[in-house]
């Protein structure tokens, strides 16, 4: 049974709305986390919260819980009681998106032993000057692939010796997902526009209230 989620996609106007907005919210989340040309990790949970943000624009405050206690990961936010992660990658491929952050290579282990798929996804391709997308992952697409293929094929965890930063879904099960008949998908071309940003301004304005 797909979630609610599936509503996004099939409503015409807030398509449209995706498709011109998105780049542009994205683009300001880049600039804000942006300090002498490059982009900060903090840029993640800015787009996060614009994914959050339009699942409230669309469905309403209280359908969407954010207060998401940090003991239940992969979970970014529920909508109507469901869990639902949100992830975001940059770039042409499906590569190096995470299932969870950790630098310990033990509990990496661990976490490849005992996962498995229990929310649905919502994935953004940002591929700058070209086409990338917004997709909306079932959790039983989830389930259904990582039952055919097993977690050795579905999960990716960092090389030994290496510095690892999370273990990741493998980029050979995510195109997979992202094509399943399932799956929805709204292509977005993720053109830049000129906007002049000065990241002090708002905080300035504040400063000058009486």
């Amino acid at each position: 049974m797909l979630s609610r989620l599936v509503k996004i996609f099939e409503d015409r106007k807030l398509v449209e709305k995706i498709e011109k907005r998105l780049p542009y919210l994205f683009q300001l989340a880049e600039l804000e986390s942006s300090r002498a040309g490059k982009i900060g990790m903090e840029v993640g949970s800015l787009r996060e919260r614009i994914i959050v943000a339009l699942l409230i624009y669309k469905f309403g405050g209280d359908s969407v819980e954010t207060e998401i206690p940090i003991t239940e990961p992969e979970v970014d936010v529920r909508l109507f009681g469901e869990p639902v992660s949100i992830k975001t990658l940059t770039g042409k491929g499906f590569s190096g998106v995470k299932l969870i952050w950790t630098v310990d290579a033990q509990k990496a282990k661990e976490f490849q032993e005992t996962y498995s798929p229990h929310c649905d996804i919502l994935l953004v391709q940002i591929n700058w000057n070209n086409k990338g997308g917004f997709y909306y992952i079932p959790l039983e697409t989830q389930k259904r692939l990582f039952d055919k293929i097993g977690k050795e094929k579905y999960i990716r965890l960092p090389k030994p010796g290496t510095n690892p930063r999370g273990v990741e879904i493998t980029k050979e099960a995510l195109e997979v997902l992202v094509k399943d008949r399932e799956s929805k998908v709204i292509e977005i071309y993720w053109q830049k526009a000129k906007i002049d940003y000065n990241p002090y301004k708002r905080w300035v304005d504040y400063w000058e209230e009486d």
